[in-house]
């Protein structure tokens, strides 16, 4: 298999500006599609900005909303994934979501955060229950996580053992956290054997100061490519044949004894 040219977009968007925040993410997949890229990934709350306070429930919108519907046309218009960052609603809940969609548009997964971080999103959002969320993209096994979820190394453990190939991890990193994504990412990658996609808001918003540093880190724990503090899309590979003989070549998930463990949970 080729590689999977990714493009990560490093951008928080306007807050509470729904159609903004689109063409934004429209003017990405047409740079992310003229360099080759075959996915697209967007911070956490793309969609609707995340310091957006009590407007969370009148901005909240259903998986298959309008949202997801104007996102699968952006697919569709540049050939290209796009995972990206929304609040979905659901009756009377709401979740921090994040949803993959295909290059012909139509829902390959949806994820719903379930470690919430912060009397903000402990306010409005509902944790999700669902810990391994995947879907098949060109070959590879894609995984979802959001934000905090991927400093839990369990999380990420579950997802080598299911498979994922390629964790996908849109963000909303703030400061003076920033070493999750200097050092925290590049482990998770290492020690559990996958590619990870962090893809963070930046600059300032609301009372919160986002710190960029987005990356895509690979197996033998190198940064493929980083982002700077401020708005950028950069563009790295994930390589299937530099994957399986990292895996081969790496002991940590064979040497595993489970046996051991079960005192942690």
């Amino acid at each position: 298999m080729p590689p999977l040219r990714t493009a990560l977009l490093q951008s928080s968007g306007r807050p509470g500006a729904v159609a903004e925040n689109l063409k934004a993410l429209d003017e990405a997949a047409a740079r992310a599609a003229a360099s080759g890229a075959r996915l697209l990934v967007a911070p956490e709350l793309f969609l609707t900005g995340y310091a957006i306070g009590d407007a969370v429930p009148e901005l909240a919108e259903p998986a298959d909303g309008p949202g997801a519907r104007a996102v699968a046309e952006i697919a569709v218009r540049h050939g290209l994934a796009v995972l990206y960052g929304y609040p979905e609603r659901d009756g009377e809940r709401i979740f921090n979501a994040s949803q993959l969609i295909g290059p012909d548009g139509a829902s390959l997964a949806n994820y719903r955060k379930t470690h919430l971080f912060g009397c903000f999103e402990q306010e409005w959002f509902t944790p999700g229950e669902q810990t391994v969320v995947q879907a098949d993209l060109d070959g590879l096994r894609i995984g979802l996580l959001i934000c905090y979820d991927v400093e839990f190394p369990e999380n990420v453990r579950a997802h080598a053992l299911a498979g994922t190939d390629l964790l996908l991890v849109p963000t909303a990193q703030m400061h003076p956290f920033q070493f999750v994504a200097e050092s925290v990412i590049p482990v998770r990658a290492f020690e559990s054997q996958m590619y990870v996609a962090y893809v963070n808001r930046t600059g300032p918003e609301g009372e919160f100061e986002f710190v960029g540093l987005s990356c895509l880190a690979g197996p033998d724990g190198t940064v493929r490519t980083r982002a700077g503090r401020g708005e950028e899309l950069v563009i790295g590979e994930v390589d299937p044949e530099f994957l399986a003989a990292s895996r081969a070549a790496n002991p940590y998930l064979h040497d595993r004894r489970p046996g051991l463990y079960g005192s942690l949970a």
